[in-house]
């Protein structure tokens, strides 16, 4: 039979039952107020931002020029009489290549232009030069004799609202020196070669001077007839 020690007896382990677990805390739902301050802080601050800003000049662009016109009223220097008849118009569009070459490479040094023009051409006749002797009636007063100089071709007139500079390729040193111009010589040198193209076109093309000649006679047959002439003979010389 054995025999038990009271050392072993009270080596031996014990039966202990599982502790039970400590229940759960309870969840911190944060602090709302905190977030819905800072929300009204920003809209409170972007608010006052566009507010300042309709306020003050514009801060999107501080190098950005504005145009002021200080022109005067025009002056009338004197009034001349026109005694032309302009009896047709012709309209005209050109596109005029400029281009300044050197010696060097044209993306260092050089530049070239494509202005678009539009204007037009008038065509008449100069009734300043008639006299008695170009205008013959008969003698009953029912036909007419009218001589006329031949129409010729007026300087070109320039559409400056529908013209353009249509593009425009500069060299590395015509591009630094644009920074200090405003681009108004090749604009005006544009405008030249334009004017001479529209010139030589409507020069060229002569239907706009005989239309002009079929016009400029029809008006004044029209007024012989309405003062009773029945035939009226338009010439020109």
């Amino acid at each position: 039979m054995p025999v038990f020690t009271p050392e072993r007896i009270r080596t031996r382990p014990r039966y202990r039952p599982p502790a039970t677990p400590p229940p759960e805390p309870p969840r911190d739902r944060g602090n709302p107020w905190g977030f819905l301050t800072v929300l009204v802080v920003l809209l409170f601050l972007i608010g006052g931002f566009f507010y300042l800003k309709g306020l003050l000049p514009s801060w999107d662009n501080p190098f950005e020029s504005r145009t002021v016109n200080r022109t005067q009223p025009a002056l009338l220097e004197s009034i001349v009489d026109i005694g032309e008849y302009r009896a047709a118009s012709g309209n005209y569009q050109v596109v005029t290549d400029l281009e300044h070459d050197t010696d060097l490479p044209s993306a260092i040094l050089g530049s070239r232009t494509l202005f678009v023009a539009k204007g037009s051409v008038d065509a008449g006749v100069d009734l300043t030069t008639l006299d008695s002797n170009d205008v013959k009636l008969s003698d009953d007063g029912t036909s007419a004799t009218i001589t006329l100089p031949h129409a010729h071709v007026f300087p070109a007139e320039l559409d400056v609202d529908n013209s353009y500079v249509y593009d425009r390729d500069e060299g590395f040193f015509n591009r630094i020196g644009g920074l200090f111009s405003t681009g108004e010589n090749y604009e005006h040198e544009a405008y030249v070669a334009a004017e001479k193209k529209l010139n030589e076109a409507a020069a060229a093309n002569g239907d706009l001077a005989q239309r002009a000649e079929r016009n400029t006679a029809a008006m004044l047959e029209s007024i012989a007839k309405a003062l009773g002439v029945e035939r009226v003979d338009v010439q020109f010389r």
